[in-house]
Order: structure tokens, then sequence, then C-alpha cells
């Protein structure tokens, strides 16, 4: 995860984000275990390897593991490689002690943009498969970053789609700034955010306006129709969600091989059912 220990931030949707994905990790290496298959945990915003969760008191710091951590001590059929990916250069320097403090495990470090390492990312994989963690600070996934994963047919997806980030960006009445629409249509990979917007006109001599349908639904409902004509079968209607506080993101799982769809979602579901999920 891409937090700065020193950064204060968390609580309940942050631990319950490093829970789900450790549960599915151990469920998940336990269940290819005896298959031939080698297998990849990807943390694409790594952070350091440990969070700084927000305290009333501001003298009291309560430091938890993060997932990179986490996965390192996966223990029934430990993963073959774990790469940990971070744009920041002094989280990057955190990750390499971390990968010095395991040096007999194969874990790759990479001080680079997730987007860009996961699009450039050549790799067998007919000998592996694995599980990509996608839980960025702000909107830095670009739709095409999805595209790619999705051709690998490989990589079993756990991902945070930020709405109170991207609702943001998009005003109640008018459309966003130039920049603000560059940056949407990365993330969405095109214009469909607009559907959000309506035309209306006042009086008949008035300019025509937009408005936005205000509201969460909408955002999650466009990029949600997006993952399912991407993945298809692949994409699990069915997602973590965080529905309170000012930060609501939602957390969503795709399958990577078509083969193990099935399983994969069973593991899943069998996991979000002990949470809250709408």
């Amino acid at each position: 995860m891409s937090r700065d220990d020193t950064m204060k931030f968390g609580g309940p949707p942050t631990i319950e984000k490093l829970d789900i994905v450790k549960e599915y990790l151990n469920a998940y290496t336990t269940a290819l275990k005896n298959q031939p298959f080698k297998l990849m945990y990807i943390d694409a915003f790594a952070g350091t390897g440990d969070i700084n969760l927000r305290q009333e008191d501001p003298d009291v710091r309560v430091f938890i593991e993060g997932s990179a951590r986490r996965a390192i001590k996966i223990k029934d059929k430990q993963f073959d490689r774990l790469i940990f990916i971070e744009k920041d250069l002094e989280k990057y320097g955190k990750l390499l002690r971390l990968k010095r403090e395991n040096v007999h495990r194969d874990i790759q470090v990479e001080n680079s943009d997730a987007n860009s390492f996961l699009q450039d990312m050549r790799k067998d994989w007919r000998k592996w498969r694995g599980v990509l963690f996608l839980d960025p600070f702000g909107t830095e996934v670009e739709w095409k970053t999805i595209e790619k994963i999705s051709k690998f047919e490989a990589l079993d997806t756990w991902m945070l789609f930020p709405m109170s980030g991207i609702a943001r960006m998009l005003p109640r009445a008018g459309l966003p700034p130039e920049e603000w629409i560059e940056k949407l249509n990365l993330i969405f990979g095109d214009e469909s955010w607009k559907e959000l917007y309506y035309r209306r006109q006042k009086h008949l001599f008035d300019d025509e306006q937009h408005e936005r349908d205000w509201g969460y639904k909408g955002i999650r409902r466009i990029y949600k129709n997006k993952l399912k004509n991407l993945f298809g079968q692949r994409f699990m209607e069915e997602s973590y969600v965080y529905p309170t506080g000012k930060f609501r993101f939602e957390f969503i799982f795709c399958v990577g091989n078509p083969a193990g769809i099935r399983l994969a979602k069973k593991i899943s579901r069998d996991i979000l059912q002990k949470r809250a999920v709408p």
C-alpha cells in the first residue's frame, strides 16, 4: 500500500483491506500449492511495508504490518517471487531494507511508476500465476493498466476504486477543467464518465448547461460496467464498500485465469461475506 509510515492514515477501512488481502493470499496459495505454476505476488503501490494508523491522540503511534510484509509471511505455500513497486524514493529505500531483512526470498523492488511497470511487464504467463494488489493513495491507476492486466489472464486482482477522489474532480454544475478531464479519461479509458452529466436548458434563449447526477452510485456503476465488459465472467459483482467518512472507496475483485473463476470467486465471496457487503 502506498502509505508513508510517518503518515497518519487508516482505521477500520485500512485494516479491512489488509485483512481481506491477507486472507485471500493464504487461501490462494493453499489452493495452488500442488499446481505446477510458479506463484507471484505484486504490490503495485507498496509504500514502506508498515502503516501508521491514525489515532485520536497525536502522541500515540500505532504501527501495523502493511501488505508487502504480510505477503512475505504467507507460510503454507510461499510465493516464489514478490514484486514491490513504489515510485517515492524514500519509501523505496525502506522497501530495500525489507528485502535485505528477507535475503532468502526472491523479492524484486522497483522504484517505478506502477502503471508504466505493469503496462510494460513481460512474462511467460503459461508458467506463472499470481495475485496483484492495486491500492493507490489516490486516483493513479490508469485504464490502460487494467486492460493490460486483463490480457495476462494470470493475476487475480484486488483493486481499490477511489470513489471520493473521482467525485472531487466532477463538479456538480458544469464540466470539469481540462486537466481533470484528461485525468478522468486516463482513469476510465474514455469519456464514459460524462454519462454522469445531463444537459438542460432553463429557458428557450439560455445557453445549454451541464449538470451532474450527484452521488457515488453513478460513478461506481460506470466503472464496474467497464470492468464487467473487459473481464467478462472473471469480474465479480460482490465487493467491499466502505461507505462512510471523508474517503469512500470500493474494493473490487477480478479473476486472472478463466480456468480459476469458480474457485477464486468462491474464496473471495467467503471472505467478503464475513464483512458488511451491500
